[in-house]
């Protein structure tokens, strides 16, 4: 028994010797985790995490949209197109721009069907009538005959950046009101689906998940404005693959206030054979960095041709607003009405020159005539 308490003595002793060295060789290290003070507004909630790594603590944002999309769903309606006899032969969505029932969707949601049907979110179903087409654009404005609606606030699409949480809402397989969270991946992008020579792309790419079903419907930013209408995905699959595309809310603003006003676009042009500024064109003419929009050739009789541009001419800016590529020219020129002044900074020689005052030209005017 004697044997045994003094066994336990020493274990005891060897233990505490063994504690008291550790603590005086390898102190331990404690690393306080502040809290990270996080503003909560009324309509996006947002939450810090502390994720630890390493022994370091970073803050990783997530943001809850649940009040947005429970304001702004409401807004975005099914649309179904029927044929003469009653078949359904397409289906897609839009969005309730004005209380007393105008909406945007595509041009190829509507385009084939003989009788457009409504559902709104609260279920009432109503037809519509086709106010006006843009192929171009491949957008349309379409209207039903109620009032009262609820409508979503028409953002600026130029303030976006890449990275920036998006959320798109639409009609997918008809599966009601459904919402995807994503990020905006790119800006101005030219996909070349739209088969007109003139068409307008410069797409707003996200990956928020799109399918058959959302085109038509709303992309909004984390304010709940209206920054895009879904128009397309690129698929080997014929569903998503991570990659869709919605029309920016500037151009989507034009195009539904001279549809609504005119029936069809007023549409303006340059009048150039343009391509973008590469990597030994830049070289060539001297140019800092590669962006900007190459001048291959002027039509006579366009606004190029009377403002005195020429070939070999380097577009930078449509009134102060930089154009690095074709799709942000066209984008930017396609916001302006015939008659519109503009003004354009350019290259020439190696020169930055301004021409204030560039009367803009209608398409009408370049267009081979008809014999």
């Amino acid at each position: 028994m004697k044997s045994l308490w003094s066994h336990l003595l020493v274990a005891f002793v060897a233990s505490f010797i063994s504690f008291l060295l550790f603590y005086t060789y390898y102190p331990v290290k404690v690393t306080q985790i502040e809290e990270v003070p996080v503003p909560v507004s009324s309509q996006v909630k947002e939450s810090a995490i502390l994720m630890a790594d390493g022994g370091h603590s970073s803050p990783f944002y997530t943001k809850d949209f649940s009040l947005i999309v429970n304001r702004v769903v409401p807004s975005v309606v099914n649309i179904t197109g029927l044929s003469a006899t009653n078949y359904k032969i397409s289906s897609g969505s839009g969005v309730m721009v004005s209380p007393d029932g105008y909406i945007v969707t595509n041009h190829h949601v509507i385009e084939d069907a003989t009788t457009l049907r409504i559902t709104l979110h609260n279920k009432r179903k109503f037809d519509a009538e086709v106010i006006g087409m843009d192929t171009q654009t491949d957008l349309a404005l379409i209207k039903i005959n109620s009032q009262n609606l609820r409508t979503l606030p028409l953002g600026n699409s130029d303030e976006l950046d890449v990275g920036e949480w998006v959320l798109a809402i639409g009609h997918p397989f008809n599966l009601n009101s459904t919402v995807t969270a994503g990020i905006v991946s790119a800006k101005a992008r030219n996909i070349n689906i739209l088969g007109d020579e003139y068409s307008i792309e410069s797409f707003i790419q996200t990956d928020a998940v799109v399918n058959p079903g959302n085109s038509g419907g709303a992309l909004i930013n984390a304010e709940g404005e209206l920054v895009g209408i879904n128009t397309a995905i690129l698929t080997e699959s014929g569903v998503s693959e991570g990659y869709s595309f919605a029309i920016p809310s500037n151009l989507v603003r034009k195009v539904i206030t001279d549809l609504r006003a005119y029936g069809q676009v007023q549409r303006a042009i340059l009048g150039v054979n343009i391509f973008d500024v590469t990597d030994e064109i830049a070289f060539e003419l001297g140019l800092s960095q590669v962006e900007g929009v190459f001048i291959q050739s002027v039509t006579p009789g366009g606004t190029a041709f009377y403002a005195g541009l020429q070939k070999g001419d380097v577009i930078l800016k449509v009134n102060d607003v930089p154009t690095p590529t074709v799709p942000e020219l066209q984008e930017q020129v396609a916001l302006y009405r015939p008659g519109d002044n503009i003004s354009l900074v350019y290259m020439r020689d190696g020169q930055i020159l301004r021409q204030e005052k560039v009367v803009l030209s209608p398409l009408e005017d370049l267009r081979p005539r008809k014999k």
